[in-house]
């Protein structure tokens, strides 16, 4: 089985959430992930709250990771900052605090871990199968196969 990954390099600007966003809807257009697909906005939701939870409450740089091929795909971000994410519960009227609880709610798993001097907070989605977040059609690993990138690790900046 074929993983392909890529990655993109996010600064620490809230402004880069949307960069994040449009460079992840590019590379799912370049898979054949189609925008109006179900699958296609649940990823680029997680990806804008996992990216604006690293530069919002870490205030450092990141590294935004998808990863295609197999039974899910997988968005990883990871970020300097050595806290563990905290959920909280946001109340009615808040503007913020919701972010951990929709990872929690669309994808089909989700955690973290520590990753060098800093952490990697990851979730996935299933692609096929009952009660997965959307579907592709068919397993990732069609999908990792129509990709046109090279299969290993790319940097964009």
């Amino acid at each position: 089985m074929q993983v392909l990954q890529v990655q993109l390099e996010v600064g620490p600007d809230p402004a880069e959430v949307g960069r994040a966003r449009r460079w992840a809807r590019s590379r799912m257009a370049g898979c054949g992930m189609g925008d109006d697909e179900p699958l296609a906005d649940t990823l680029l939701l997680l990806i804008s709250e996992l990216v604006t939870n690293a530069v919002v409450h870490t205030g450092c740089p990141a590294v935004l990771r998808m990863l295609f091929g197999g039974p899910a795909v997988r968005v990883e971000v990871a970020d300097a900052s050595d806290r563990p994410p905290a959920p909280r519960h946001a109340d009615g009227d808040d503007t913020n605090g919701r972010g951990l609880e929709l990872v929690d709610g669309l994808a089909d798993r989700w955690g973290w871990q520590r990753e060098g001097s800093g952490k990697q907070i990851w979730c996935e989605i299933d692609c096929a199968g009952e009660g997965s977040a959307g579907t592709l059609g068919g397993p990732a690993e069609e999908i990792a196969e129509k990709c046109d990138q090279v299969r290993e690790p790319r940097v964009y900046l």
